[in-house]
């Protein structure tokens, strides 16, 4: 693991211990880490509008599981 992404884990896991300390965040990410985190509600601006959605709704979601589980496939599409 590189230094950036420890550090970028770390981060994510300070934000629980302040949440329990009674801070709030508002955080705008497409970070899959930071959209998972427990407790998160997580808003999209989808078609103008603002609205929760679940975890497992957000494109940074399946677009990540998307590559994950079909990788070859994936870049087969986009690169050729």
């Amino acid at each position: 693991m590189t230094y950036r992404q420890e550090a970028s884990l770390a981060r994510a896991r300070s934000i629980p211990d302040c949440v329990k300390d009674g801070s709030q965040f508002i955080i705008v990410s497409h970070s899959p880490i930071l959209l998972g985190l427990p407790g998160a509600d997580i808003f999209t601006f989808d078609n103008g509008l603002i609205h929760k959605c679940k975890y497992e709704d957000t494109d940074s979601y399946q677009v990540t599981k998307m590559f994950i589980n079909e990788r070859e496939m994936l870049l087969h599409r986009l690169l050729n």
